[in-house]
């Protein structure tokens, strides 16, 4: 049974799916793996909440490449609060086979890069709306002015 997921495995790293580059992302994250040169960048497409495409590029082990693939089959068209809710147990699932410790940073790192693409997302999403609501509505730190032309604390 190890030799089909080997297979599996060694397959998605061949031909990963949903390898390349989206045009204008909503979400990106370049994320790496120091300790031996794994590299994945997560690209989002997110509308109306739900990731509606997805695309990787990088390089890197077998594992880390499939694990990319894997996980971009398995969020696509999934919305966003469930694709945050995911854990590195529900990667390592869709992998299928058993992870050596020293393999485990390698496996989850395409988890931990859509994470940060999402966080970065929603981080630059909270700001745009505080400018767009401070912009709209003034600072409550904004003098009045009264008719007679006469400035005050609001």
């Amino acid at each position: 049974m190890d030799d089909l997921y080997r297979d599996y495995i060694l397959e998605h790293y061949r031909r990963p799916h949903n390898f390349g580059v989206l045009d204008a992302p909503t979400a990106s994250y370049e994320g790496s793996n120091p300790l031996c040169g794994d590299r994945i960048t997560m690209m989002l497409g997110v509308e109306d909440g739900v990731v509606r495409d997805v695309a990787f590029t990088g390089r890197g082990c077998a594992i880390s490449q499939a694990s990319a693939s894997l996980l971009t089959d398995e969020i696509k068209g999934k919305p966003v609060a469930e694709v945050e809710k995911m854990t590195p147990d529900d990667l390592l699932d869709l992998i299928g086979i058993e992870i050596s410790p020293a393999r485990l940073k390698c496996a989850l790192l395409s988890l931990d890069t859509v994470a940060h693409a999402l966080a970065d997302d929603a981080a630059r999403k909270a700001e745009e709306s505080e400018l767009a609501g401070s912009a709209a509505g003034g600072s409550a730190a904004d003098p009045v002015v009264d008719s007679a032309g006469a400035a005050g604390a609001s």
